[in-house]
């Protein structure tokens, strides 16, 4: 995540200063904007012209951290808040560094961790305003979050927990994985599905989306877990690799949320079909050498001309496999699509409340 941070006095402008550019993840990159004058003296950016505009250039892409006025903010961002699920994640602190205040996306986004990281960090007071962390209730965005699940239903997650947990009730929670933790008391572990069904409303963490249907009072949360290995000729399209990935969605119920990666054989590395597809779904796209791929010991099919041209004779499934690691699972194997080759694998999962 890169964290923008907006400053508009001296004294503002000297807390990233202090606290090495306050950034709360060893990965995070933060770049700080502000007046003209003080970029003389700290080296930083300075704002475009047209703030609001600019502003707009960067929602639900980066995290907005405003040192100064809550009013400014607000003001700022106003002409472009949509939703919690895709605007970005906005903090504002005072320039004395007291409080630090997610006003955004303070769970799906993460505005409330990065408020408490940031506050731990400068000695400063995190207020939280959202009634899950005010009341201290379980609460879904971040269970879903923090163990990469997909939210399926954003009304019906609003409606189980605003309507139902705020009010001290009780849901219960199947998964056909190991859950691990210290279950809050609204949330009720169930050995079955027909078990969870006894609830008002229930959690379902399940495998693929054909293997369960949609029921009312179920709020599905699948794992976003799955890798793309994919084979192709030179020169593939986009709509290729797409309708490729298509029909592999028939046959296992998944969607692009819960793919987490796409892997080929560094050949492909500069395929644009395979680019453009990845840049469009915001997946990461990797390769192996052939190498590397070989070290895989048993797939489902071999291809001679596959090996002369690559030097491995399976390439889709191999990169799958190799990329699920050891305690993947190869959810299906090798297809052939036209002038594409698809399988599908499954990282394993740890579910912790």
């Amino acid at each position: 995540m890169e964290i923008v941070i907006l400053s508009f006095t001296d004294a503002a402008v000297r807390w990233p200063v202090k606290s090495e550019r306050i950034s709360y993840k060893a990965d995070t990159v933060s770049k700080l904007y502000t007046l003209t004058r003080f970029c003389r003296l700290y080296g930083f950016h300075t704002f475009p012209e047209d703030k609001k505009s600019w502003i707009g250039s960067l929602w639900g892409e980066k995290a907005l951290f405003f040192i100064g006025a809550a009013g400014i903010a607000v003001r700022m961002i106003a002409p472009h808040v949509k939703d919690k699920f895709t605007d970005s994640p906005v903090l504002v602190m005072d320039e004395k560094g007291s409080y630090v205040i997610p006003l955004l996306s303070g769970h799906v986004g993460g505005a409330v961790e990065l408020a408490k990281e940031i506050a731990e960090k400068i000695n400063a007071q995190a207020v939280l305003t959202t009634a899950t962390d005010v009341e201290q209730k379980f609460a879904v965005d971040v269970f879903a979050k923090s163990n990469g699940l997909v939210l399926t239903d954003r009304k019906k997650a609003k409606e189980i927990f605003s309507l139902w947990v705020l009010d001290g009730n009780k849901i219960g929670l199947y998964s056909v994985f190991p859950v691990e933790g210290k279950f809050p008391e609204e949330l009720k572990l169930c050995e079955t599905e027909e078990f969870l069904r006894n609830y008002p409303y229930g959690i379902r963490i399940a495998g693929r989306s054909g293997e369960r249907r949609e029921e009312e009072t179920i709020l599905d949360l699948p794992p976003k877990n799955l890798v793309l290995g994919i084979g192709c000729r030179k020169g593939i399209s986009e709509e290729e690799i797409q309708s490729a990935v298509n029909e592999a969605k028939k046959i296992l119920g998944f969607t692009e949320k819960e793919v987490i990666e796409i892997d080929s054989i560094d050949l492909k590395k500069e395929e644009e079909g395979l680019l453009s597809y990845a840049a469009k779904w915001k997946l990461p796209f990797y390769t192996f050498s052939a190498e590397e791929l070989g070290k895989v010991k048993c797939v489902s099919s071999h291809s001679e001309f596959v090996r002369k041209v690559t030097g491995v004779d399976n390439v889709c499934e191999r990169a799958a496999i190799l990329a699920a690691g050891e305690d993947g699972r190869l959810l299906m194997p090798k297809q052939c699509m036209n002038r594409v080759t698809i399988a599908v694998a499954e990282k394993k999962v740890r579910i912790r409340i």
